[in-house]
């Protein structure tokens, strides 16, 4: 099994409710490569709810593929409040989806620093529609998490199971 029995459940309720809405999900990933939209194809059904993922490791293609700036890269770093924010408000521009959920972060085990230690991640996301009643329009939000040096594949895996419930948590929201 590619994925853990936890991460397979939320990614199967995240693509059940995504269908009720009748609402289509992008992601735009750099330290998890890829891993939140491979757990969301791995749901039978999910080709009705999953656009699609940007995985944009590198600056160039966060700038190619989901147009961040790249002074915006220079003066906060990839990992960053800002350009994870503009990760989301990119994918989801560029791809048409109604939500996104962007991820940027030090897996490790190097690359990590004072200010940017091994195990920071930075979520972005951004959705059109309401959510709690007010109307979203692309906006963006922020989450900062720190889960420490615990292993390159367990920060992988962290930030992919809470990428899936900052998912679940826009859709009860609305």
């Amino acid at each position: 099994m590619m994925f853990s029995e936890r991460t397979l459940k939320l990614a199967e309720i995240t693509v059940d409710w995504l269908k009720s809405r009748k609402l289509r999900i992008v992601t735009a990933e750099s330290c998890t490569g890829g891993l939140i939209a491979g757990a969301l194809t791995a749901i039978p059904g999910s080709s009705e709810v999953v656009y699609g993922g940007f995985v944009t490791y590198a600056n160039e293609a966060k700038q190619r593929m989901i147009n961040i700036p790249g002074p915006l890269i220079e003066e906060y770093g990839a990992v960053s409040e800002q350009v994870a924010r503009a990760m989301a408000a990119g994918a989801l521009e560029t791809s048409g989806a109604d939500m996104c959920i962007s991820v940027s972060g030090i897996a490790g085990p190097g690359g990590g620093s004072v200010e940017k230690p091994v195990g920071l991640v930075h979520f972005g996301w951004a959705m059109k529609g309401k959510v709690h009643g007010v109307e979203m329009g692309g906006k963006t939000h922020h989450m900062k998490k720190e889960f420490g040096d615990i292993g390159r594949d367990n920060v992988r895996m962290e930030t992919l199971n809470c990428a899936l419930d900052m998912v679940l948590e826009m859709l009860d929201g609305m």
